[in-house]
């Protein structure tokens, strides 16, 4: 299933052709074979294994989505729904009224972001935080505790075009507690403020409980031929009062694939946001 949020904008060849020499062991997990049984068994939980890649998290599919052991131990029910627009999964974050998620990412360094991408986290937080929902997000400065951490990718799927990878809330009500983002969407690729909140904004959507909002036909945004990811059972569950099929021209925030450019919250996103928080 080749799902991450991946770019699709010419400058995305020129990350692949820096080499390292430093041994990452990202590279070690990326090369294992994943066993057949789990192949099996994400197939037969309703999700598309093509692309399966095994990481530290446990195993990532369309690029971006992670399934984690314990998400494979829970066996959970398999839901089918009809190709509607907005979609949400089983699990969603429990606000008992009201909920603030803090968000840890660290700055500088080799391993933390550049001011521009902590500015788009800040941006992506404020676009949620401006729908007055049951949940809002607070940037913390410290990793203790804090309910979400957005950490580097390796620098093996920096260089592959990998742009951020997040998962879904947990059965007892909490956010998935990791987005791994790139650190590279500025400097190498050139984007603005919007489009890097646009990114990370997305991999927050994952972590509250969003699908794709093409997911049942990711050429819609990715391009190429038609690509079902697979409902699974993390759910697929249509959201009411969002319309009928996806559209690149929506310009939706969870759409599959991006351009790199802008793209706040559209009507539909709003009622869908609004709807589940």
């Amino acid at each position: 299933m080749q799902k991450l949020f991946k770019l699709i904008i010419p400058v995305l060849g020129l990350a692949f052709i820096v080499g390292s020499c430093q041994k990452d062991r990202s590279v070690d997990l990326a090369s294992e074979v994943v066993p057949q049984n789990i192949i099996d068994q994400i197939a037969r939980m309703g999700f598309n294994p093509d692309g399966i890649e095994r990481v530290e998290e446990g195993y990532r599919i369309e690029r971006d989505i992670i399934i984690t052991e314990e998400f494979l131990s829970e066996n959970p029910t398999r839901h089918i729904v009809p190709n509607q627009e907005q979609y949400s999964t089983n699990n969603l974050v429990s606000t008992n009224g009201s909920r603030v998620i803090t968000m840890y990412a660290p700055e500088g360094g080799r391993n933390g972001y550049s001011a521009g991408m902590i500015a788009g986290l800040d941006l992506a937080i404020a676009r949620y935080n401006s729908e007055n929902l049951e949940i809002s997000f607070q940037r913390v400065t410290s990793s203790g505790g804090a309910d979400i951490s957005m950490t580097r990718l390796s620098k093996r799927d920096e260089r592959r075009g990998v742009l951020g990878s997040a998962g879904f809330p947990t059965a007892s009500g909490d956010p998935y507690g990791q987005i791994k983002m790139s650190g590279i969407l500025e400097s190498t690729y050139g984007l603005s403020t919007g489009g890097i909140a646009t990114i990370i904004a997305h991999e927050m959507g994952h972590c509250i409980g969003f699908r794709h909002t093409d997911w049942f036909d990711r050429s819609i945004s990715c391009g190429g031929s038609t690509s079902n990811e697979g409902t699974a059972g993390v759910g697929a569950n249509h959201i009411p009062g969002t319309p009928t099929g996806a559209t690149l021209s929506a310009k939706s925030w969870m759409l599959a694939c991006t351009d790199g450019g802008n793209r706040p919250f559209n009507n539909d996103d709003q009622t869908a946001l609004d709807y589940l928080y």
